[in-house]
């Protein structure tokens, strides 16, 4: 039971890589930008860090980078 535990938690807290599914969060919080600041995104990865940085308190750069990842996916190809 243990070792379902540990490696549920290892999936959980990113000790082990297991695909590219992005949490329901960092989603929702792309497409809100996207929403509300279509002018401010382009499909540079880069610039969008930046506006990401700008435009909210995100505190870690990792989630800073998976949001404007998100967000830089969103606009390349949902809204092409």
């Amino acid at each position: 039971m243990s070792l379902v535990l540990g490696w549920l938690c290892d999936i959980l807290y990113g000790a082990i890589n297991v695909g590219s599914i992005r949490p329901t969060y960092i989603k929702r919080v792309a497409i809100e930008l996207v929403k509300r600041f279509p002018e401010e995104f382009t499909d540079d990865y880069e610039h969008n860090k930046q506006k990401v940085q700008e435009l909210t308190n995100v505190k870690t750069p990792m989630m800073r980078n998976r949001i404007a990842g998100y967000v830089t996916r969103f606009r390349k190809y949902y809204e092409a």
